[in-house]
């Protein structure tokens, strides 16, 4: 158990101080966990609906942070570039995010043009009918994409590394919110770029 808890301080530790250094990223975040929280209640009653908040606002403002505010230039704090980050990162790097997230677009589309799925599913017959099966069908991709990626480090690395991220990535919405709560305040006192002092070698 010790030897799990301290993977999942490395990792979160890692994500933190490579990916986390935009305070406007930091408060997306924030929002992302608080939404995702929400997220994981709805989920015991209204699965679909659950979904479409995780995805729609949760993953967009999270992912959001990365594309358009987060430095990707050489990184001062931790003396490495970003390439290097890219190649070392244990989830979601860039280009496997831009995959995932043009899925995500493309499920509206495609059970709009095809609402049986080639008779896989009931079709939908109203708007609202459509709307739940594009809810249940991102939450089938949520789960999809924390399956895959297990596999993926299973067979890059091990099944431990592969358990350990995705215990992170589903409780990073409450470690986010204990971690990032103070960052639309730094925002608003004019501190766009987090100086990490705690980071920073000595």
């Amino acid at each position: 158990m010790n030897r799990f808890s301290l993977a999942l301080h490395t990792q979160r530790w890692d994500d933190h101080r490579y990916y986390h250094h935009c305070r406007i990223n930091q408060s997306l975040h924030l929002l992302s966990a608080v939404s995702f929280v929400v997220a994981y209640g709805l989920l015991f009653y209204e699965p679909a609906w659950a979904a479409i908040l995780a995805w729609c606002v949760s993953m967009t403002s999270r992912q959001a942070g990365h594309f358009f505010f987060e430095p990707r230039g050489y990184d001062h704090v931790n003396q490495v570039t970003d390439a290097y980050k890219e190649e070392i990162k244990v989830g979601y790097n860039i280009r496997r995010k831009i995959v995932l997230m043009a899925v995500w677009a493309a499920i509206p589309a495609v059970l709009w043009a095809q609402p049986a799925l080639g008779g896989l599913i009931e079709p939908a017959t109203s708007v609202a009918g459509w709307v739940h099966d594009v809810g249940i069908a991102w939450l089938a991709l949520g789960v999809a994409g924390l399956v895959f990626r297990v596999l993926q480090l299973w067979v890059q690395q091990d099944l431990f590394t592969g358990v350990v991220w995705m215990t992170k990535i589903l409780t990073d919405p409450f470690h986010d919110i204990a971690l990032y709560h103070r960052a639309p305040l730094h925002l608003l006192r004019g501190e766009r770029i987090d100086p990490m002092p705690h980071v920073r070698p000595h």
